[in-house]
């Protein structure tokens, strides 16, 4: 089945700060915080959610459809995804510069960032009605507005959606939130913006479970809870990881491994299991498309990480 993935495609500026944000932040001073502190690491790196998801989705062999805007610094960024199998021919390229998200790591993994849309902004050219209810459509975070028109075809078409809001769910509103979750069939969230869901749609973690067919809250380095109405929660360890280095894309790819067992119809466990196993390569290395694997090498990690009895 065709993937369609619409969202961001974005350069990384990813610093590593050595230390804790918890012992240079006083909670008591947030309303005054003013905070600068000595980076050991600076890279920039290619990213973007829908980009992501694309390039470890194109590891495993698959086509996804890439449906984003970038600017026409990002020329050799698209022809390279191309060159590994992501289908390109739908990005639209921008007079504006690409889009940039900048991230500090602590080393307790914990992030502070910021999103430059650019090119994002032109996102309001790009609609799904050129595409048949042939494919499997995944919104992740990029223009809200057109986020909120995307949702509206889905729904009209009746296509398959996973509607990935993210961290974008701070910035839409409400009924737009909640149309998008009525319109999808997969949902993935952390558990933190699972609380923002909560609030934000003023419908419980129950009642949003019962309006998806599944919904996974991914837990770090606890693994993910797998809810589907009627059933109690199926919880999936992470695998051991080699090293930990950078948590940027880990969930990206843990998206890109689920959604390669969802559309072959595998169980959830397993999609989720593939999903970990995608993510623990991107968690080993700095950047979210610096990881690289074969198929073949991937699925034995695998079947080593989750033995079936």
């Amino acid at each position: 089945m065709r993937i369609v993935l619409t969202g961001s495609i974005a350069i990384d500026r990813i610093m590593v700060f050595p230390g804790r944000f918890d012992e240079v932040i006083q909670p008591d001073k947030l309303h005054v915080l003013s905070l600068s502190v000595l980076i050991d690491r600076l890279q920039d790196t290619r990213g973007g959610v829908a980009a992501n998801i694309a390039y470890s989705l194109a590891l495993l062999g698959e086509r996804p459809t890439l449906y984003g805007s970038a600017g026409k610094d990002a020329t050799s960024y698209i022809e390279d995804l191309e060159s590994i199998g992501v289908d390109t021919k739908f990005v639209h390229f921008s007079e504006l510069p690409t889009a940039t998200f900048t991230v500090m790591t602590d080393q307790a993994n914990c992030q502070i960032g910021g999103f430059y849309p650019g090119a994002m902004s032109d996102a309001e050219l790009l609609s799904f009605t050129e595409f048949e209810n042939d494919a499997f459509f995944v919104i992740s975070p990029h223009d809200p507005r057109q986020m909120a028109k995307q949702v509206e075809v889905c729904a009209s078409k009746n296509y398959r959606l996973f509607y990935d809001v993210g961290q974008q769910v701070t910035n839409i509103p409400a009924s737009d939130v909640q149309a998008g979750i009525e319109a999808a069939e997969l949902l993935i969230v952390n558990d933190y913006e699972m609380g923002v869901l909560v609030e934000k749609t003023g419908w419980s973690q129950e009642e949003i479970v019962s309006k998806v067919r599944l919904c996974v809250v991914t837990l770090g380095e606890n693994g993910c809870l797998i809810y589907q109405a009627g059933h109690r929660p199926v919880a999936v360890p992470a695998i051991s990881l080699k090293k930990v280095v950078d948590p940027t894309g880990a969930g990206d790819a843990f998206r890109a491994g689920f959604l390669y067992g969802y559309v072959r119809n595998l169980p959830a466990t397993e999609c989720a299991e593939l999903g970990a196993t995608a993510a623990a390569y991107a968690i080993e290395h700095h950047g979210t498309q610096m990881h690289h694997f074969t198929k073949e090498v991937f699925l034995k990690r695998h079947r080593a990480s989750y033995p079936k009895e």
